[in-house]
């Protein structure tokens, strides 16, 4: 088994068997796994972040109406499909996250987007591998409140790489 491979099966056994899994028992019982892309190598990158001047300071919506606050870190461009594009990386007290909605939100992805943590490398640099792209849990169970994707994460290009979205 590959690094990923490995890394979604124990994903799927804390999914299946965990207490602290976001499924609910009934979910638990037919449960086979999550749904991934494949592996995709082109989307492991290691992006040049462009930090902002001021850290501003803005609220995220969350799925359950709360409010959520977050830093605005930096920007990165990068390429897929041949196509450029450019997401935000947020900074909060537990480290980067990085949201975002593709364009194929809502037929293959969760309609309300996908998170990130992207890893900071030297520099301005981060590795944001798309391949561990992952669900929110309110997109298992209405329970959890999530953030939601600020506008400037939602990007016109396919996102081929992570999870998909979930069918019970």
């Amino acid at each position: 088994m590959t690094e990923l491979e490995n890394f979604r099966a124990e994903k799927d056994d804390f999914f299946a068997h965990d207490p602290q899994s976001p499924l609910t028992a009934d979910q638990k019982r037919t449960f086979s796994g999550l749904r991934y892309f494949d592996e995709e190598p082109a989307l492991r990158l290691d992006v040049t972040v462009e930090l902002f001047p001021e850290r501003e300071q803005i609220e995220v919506q969350t799925s359950t109406g709360d409010v959520r606050v977050y830093t605005r870190y930096g920007r990165f461009k990068f390429i897929v499909d041949g196509q450029e594009a450019e997401l935000t990386i947020y900074e909060t007290e537990h480290g980067y996250f990085l949201p975002f909605v593709d364009s194929l939100a809502g037929t293959e992805t969760y309609p309300a987007g996908r998170y990130l943590e992207p890893e900071p490398l030297a520099g301005n640099h981060f590795l944001v591998d798309f391949n561990v792209a992952y669900n929110p849990y309110c997109a298992y169970n209405d329970v959890w409140s999530c953030p939601l994707t600020p506008f400037e994460n939602r990007l016109k290009v396919p996102i081929r790489a992570g999870e998909k979205m979930f069918h019970d």
